[in-house]
């Protein structure tokens, strides 16, 4: 692994201005450095799926040993990240003005490219390896939601580079989630003059929320309401409210209770005052569980150490394209990468990181060609 290679190429890739559905550029410089070292590169349709201006990237390079793997990374950022400029001090990459850093997820990509490269300059046995490089995965994971079936090799694990914690973190449960749209209609009314002979739909919306079990519901299972809008002037009652929001658990029982429970508050209330209330749940992607003794964990483990690093076993709250990869039949796993403070202006990695990042795609290529 070149040290100064990798960090050149991470701070050229977060350059890169590349939000959800504006991922071309990014994918065009990939392509370019996966060609030179001997890819087949080619892109998916997805992008009429996802609206992006480009589809997933997927690129194959044939083993000269027995195994296949694929090691995987998203190409879109969240905003704002418009003119990032990467600044290194004291071993630490930062962004040096009011943006984002995009190491979620151009350190995943940049260690996959660094890796790979070493492992090919070292001239060791490896497997078949497949690059996917996502889009919109920002965006509840459409890119890796507009994969074809088929489009991996059958059977082969695939790393997702995309997690906080130190490299070496193993994500072994993320969760299910499931995306909640609520509408709310009650009876107009002037506010002043006959207010009760209206049905306040914003009051029907406050009680179902103030009802909900929200938070932090147990160890495993979470819920939130983020946004409601409603109403048309202050002297009207409002006849229509809307609200959106989420739950999330690593058991499907459980988040199939949560959403029973809010579906059951947004009901109540809108009996209480009058109205009715659409309620529509949208399942975004599925939970991944595994155990420690797994035996893709327990590959992992032997390569982290490999690669000198500890392997450290988490349970997240957030979903990557391995939930979606998992619920098509493959084998996926997130890794931890360093990330830090994502999505937001303080967003920062070590060099340490990067570079233990890329160790391991190198230790991983090894443990491929030995399986």
């Amino acid at each position: 692994m070149n040290s100064n290679r990798l960090l050149d190429l991470f701070c050229e890739l977060v350059r890169i201005e590349s939000p959800s559905r504006r991922e071309a550029a990014m994918a065009g410089r990939c392509a370019d450095e996966l060609r030179s070292l001997g890819f087949e590169v080619r892109f998916d349709g997805s992008a009429s799926q996802t609206g992006s201006d480009t589809g997933n990237l997927i690129a194959h390079l044939p083993g000269t040993a027995g195994g296949a793997i694929v090691l995987s990374a998203h190409m879109d950022t969240v905003q704002p990240c418009a003119g990032i400029e990467p600044v290194v001090e004291g071993g630490v990459v930062r962004s040096a003005g009011d943006t984002i850093l995009s190491a979620d997820d151009k350190a995943g990509v940049a260690a996959i490219l660094e890796g790979v490269r070493s492992a090919l300059e070292d001239g060791a046995s490896r497997p078949d390896i497949t690059v996917l490089l996502t889009t919109c995965e920002e965006l509840h994971l459409l890119g890796a939601g507009a994969l074809a079936e088929g489009e991996l090799p059958a059977g082969a694990p695939c790393y997702v580079l995309d997690a906080d914690g130190a490299p070496g973190t193993v994500i072994v449960g993320a969760p299910c989630h499931w995306a909640l749209k609520a509408r709310f209609s009650g009876r107009a009314a002037h506010a002043g003059v006959e207010p009760e002979k209206g049905a306040s739909a914003i009051a029907m919306a406050a009680a179902a929320v103030g009802a909900m079990p929200l938070g932090r519901i147990d160890e495993a299972t979470t819920a939130n309401i983020g946004t409601i809008s409603g109403g048309c002037a202050t002297n009207v009652v409002p006849d229509a409210c809307a609200l959106a929001g989420e739950c999330r658990s690593l058991f499907a029982e459980r988040a199939g209770a949560q959403k029973a429970a809010m579906t059951a508050a947004l009901k109540d209330a809108a009996a209480r005052f009058g109205g009715a209330v659409e309620v529509e749940w949208t399942k975004s992607y599925d939970a991944v569980l595994y155990d420690e003794d797994d035996e893709l964990v327990r590959g992992l483990s032997s390569a982290i150490r490999a690669a000198g690093l500890e392997p450290r076993f988490h349970r997240s709250g957030g979903g990557a394209d391995a939930n979606v990869l998992c619920a098509r039949g493959v084998r996926a796993v997130t890794l931890g990468i360093g990330m830090t403070a994502f999505h937001s202006v303080d967003e920062h990695i070590a060099v340490a990181d990067l570079e233990g990042s890329a160790r391991l795609v190198e230790a991983l290529i090894a443990e491929g060609a030995r399986g």
